[in-house]
């Protein structure tokens, strides 16, 4: 057994204790039973199959479950929102961490922006953009930017020297000294801000949909809590969790496949 199985599973084994026991009321903590049922239905297709349409039809009726329909929403905007903050994030951040006059112009201003959470910028985001996607994007764009914008920086500056008197001493002209001594050697670090990058913005899509968005996952948990669907709001708190884990996991095995040579494992 995957050692990181036992701590999910001696955590439901004592959420399923206590559901039994009846120390909690049923309808604030439902048993896990009763969560895995709701999410399954939350899962499947609302309208049984009409056999129309052949394969495809058959496909698009498999995908037709909220859980699904909600999921896709949610992605489509993390990943606009984090290739718009990223996008931005990243050549500003080498210029930053490569220059010293950008970075003293640039700095305080970006320090000035960086402590305000993207929720803040909610009211102003709704203002500006309305409801639906464009804010939710926004507000990704925002999460994402700062993570990978700061990494890029320290990344780039914390060079070691050695790499660039010894470029230097070989005769290397200044793009080349950026592209194959300082780029390559701040990748990790880049890396690593895109990845913290990347749950911020899982974060802040969550926290968006709740607000300006009428689909996706953080949509669907505040809709059951108006009903008091406590089983709904902690099978779509289950998928979230699943759906973030998939995504770290799929970033990190990214990152340990590009960073090969970082490690000494290239051959």
């Amino acid at each position: 057994m995957c050692v990181g199985l036992v701590a999910p599973l001696l955590a439901i084994a004592l959420w399923h204790a206590v559901a039994q026991a009846g120390l909690v009321n049923p309808q604030v903590l439902p048993a896990p039973l009763d969560v895995a049922r709701k999410w399954i239905a939350y899962l499947l297709p609302l309208a049984a199959y009409d056999g129309h349409g052949g394969q495809a039809g058959w496909i698009a009726w498999a995908l037709s479950g909220e859980l699904v329909v909600d999921t896709a929403n949610s992605l489509y905007r993390v990943v606009v929102g984090f290739a718009i903050g990223a996008g931005l994030a990243l050549p500003l951040g080498l210029a930053m961490g490569a220059s010293r006059a950008v970075y003293a112009w640039m700095n305080p201003l970006v320090q000035l922006l960086r402590p305000i959470p993207p929720i803040a910028y909610i009211p102003l985001a709704i203002l500006w953009f309305g409801l639906g996607n464009p804010p939710a994007v926004f507000l990704i764009a925002i999460g994402a930017f700062f993570p990978v914008l700061m990494n890029t920086i320290a990344g780039v500056r914390q060079v070691d020297g050695i790499y660039l008197r010894a470029a230097r001493n070989l005769g290397a002209g200044a793009t080349t000294l950026f592209v194959r001594v300082i780029l390559p050697a701040a990748v990790p670090t880049i890396l690593s801000g895109v990845r913290i990058g990347i749950g911020t913005a899982f974060i802040v899509v969550i926290v968006a949909e709740m607000i300006a968005v009428n689909s996706g996952l953080g949509f669907r948990i505040l809709e059951a809590r108006e009903y008091f669907w406590s089983d709904k709001i902690i099978a779509g708190m289950i998928s979230i969790g699943l759906l973030g884990l998939a995504i770290d996991a799929a970033i990190d095995r990214l990152n340990k496949h590009m960073l090969r040579w970082h490690r000494g494992l290239e051959h």
